[in-house]
């Protein structure tokens, strides 16, 4: 397959100045490499955002820089983006040798069904999402894929060891480091209904239901204010007339 080419251009403009660089949709850059001198370099971010897509940090780029008839082979170092945004800001090419191996960071994807999610048994995992590998840069792979289609069981894992490689290449790890695993799904927790708490009858309430509960001989009676007899009314003696004198 024949490399991705991507032309580049000295730079001149340095330091926070770079933001009229971005401003104009141009990609400040650096290259550097073993033996060689680095240079300050700008690119058309669009240009570089559609080789990247398809190369990522370990696929080989046919790096041209103005000026020059020669393509230098390179591969993507650093890059920065911003927090907000995620946009490039700035980008490194790391020359290589052809002829010398060299070690980048390649991810891991799961392919393959695996039966224990299928059935219900389990959750799948990945701890390890990428590794280091080493390889000539033209042996470099720009993926590893770990299949996960033997996973029937909890705990059933793919390690490093299992992961299917060209004999080209190295992989820098553990041999039984976990790659994917399968593991018990989370129980799920039952709502507890609070029981209705009993209600609480303060010293004031329960003399009252105290003295509710009591039967009329228990309480005082108030007795009544006896009336006072009435005084007979003064009886009026009528007295007869005495006979007249005649």
């Amino acid at each position: 397959m024949a490399r991705l080419k991507l032309t580049a251009n000295k730079r001149t403009i340095t330091g926070r100045k770079v933001k009229t660089l971005r401003q104009e949709g141009i990609l400040p850059a650096n290259l550097y490499g073993q033996g060689i001198k680095s240079q300050s370099l700008q690119v058309s971010y669009q240009d570089f955002v559609k080789v990247f897509k398809k190369t990522g940090e370990s696929g080989l780029i046919d790096l041209v820089i103005g000026g020059t008839k020669s393509a230098r082979p390179v591969l993507v170092g650093d890059i920065q983006t911003d927090p907000v945004t995620d946009k490039i800001l700035h980008v490194d090419f790391r020359q290589v040798d052809l002829t010398q191996k060299t070690i980048v960071t390649v991810s891991i994807e799961l392919v393959g069904g695996a039966p224990a999610v299928e059935s219900g048994v389990g959750i799948l995992i990945q701890p390890l999402l990428e590794v280091e590998v080493e390889a000539l840069p033209e042996d470099l792979p720009d993926h590893i894929d770990a299949d996960v289609s033997s996973l029937k069981e909890i705990n059933d894992a793919v390690r490093v060891a299992d992961l299917k490689i060209s004999s080209k290449v190295t992989i820098k790890a553990d041999q039984d480091e976990m790659v994917a695993k399968i593991e018990a799904p989370a129980e799920e927790e039952e709502e507890v209904t609070p029981a209705e708490e009993p209600e609480v009858i303060g010293k004031e309430g329960k003399e009252d239901q105290e003295g509710e509960g009591k039967s009329e001989e228990g309480k005082t009676e108030e007795k009544p204010e006896e009336a006072k007899p009435k005084e007979k009314p003064q009886e009026t003696v009528k007295k007869e007339n005495s006979p007249k004198k005649e």
